[in-house]
């Protein structure tokens, strides 16, 4: 058995994308991709609470990745420019040979919608974690909110564009489009008198 080789937790993720995408969500075990890398139930768990927890396992990391943009903003940035900036770190976590592993996990996700629910909390996860990143840089509670809840907006529009088939930009060119079309539209909106 294989069980004593590095990187377990990467070859299970692997194989459970892989048989998530042949065989279906529900209809594979965490037994099953276990055995697939040659490995036992046991050790399954060992690196993750259950099989949803596969498609999930890495999220710590994409959160530092924004804490690590607002953390490098410039201390005179507006909230807007350090979810930019927050949004540029990001896109580090996914680089170009990422995107066909990413489209794979999507489509998994989208196709079971406790999966789907599991995805919102991670972004409302994320979201959180970047308003309170905001809140301890001095902006008010209202302002870390909006600029937070926004800037996972904009993460979301970005990620589904990147992962779409004939889509070859990086996650950060994207990101700095979507982000720019969203600043455009404010600027352009006039609120109602009253």
């Amino acid at each position: 058995m294989a069980r004593w080789e590095p990187g377990a937790a990467e070859r299970l993720q692997r194989a459970a994308l892989e048989l998530f995408s042949t065989r279906g969500y529900e209809q594979t075990t965490a037994t099953e991709i276990a055995q697939a890398v040659g490995l036992t139930e046991r050790t399954f768990f060992r690196h993750f609470s259950d099989k949803r927890e596969v498609l999930f396992h890495g999220q710590e990391r994409l959160t530092e990745a924004f804490l690590s943009g607002v953390e490098a903003a410039p201390a005179d940035a507006s909230p807007m420019e350090v979810v930019a900036a927050a949004l540029q770190s990001a896109a580090s976590f996914f680089p170009d040979e990422r995107r066909s592993h990413s489209q794979a996990r999507q489509s998994v996700i989208d196709q079971n919608p406790a999966l789907k629910e599991r995805e919102r909390h991670k972004l409302a996860g994320l979201a959180t974690a970047l308003a309170d990143a905001l809140r301890a840089r001095g902006v008010d509670e209202l302002a870390a909110t909006l600029a937070a809840q926004t800037g996972i907006t904009v993460f979301e529009i970005t990620f589904a564009r990147w992962i779409r088939e004939d889509e070859q930009r990086s996650l950060a060119d994207i990101s700095s489009e979507v982000l720019n079309e969203l600043l455009t539209l404010t600027a352009a909106a006039r609120l109602p008198t009253r």
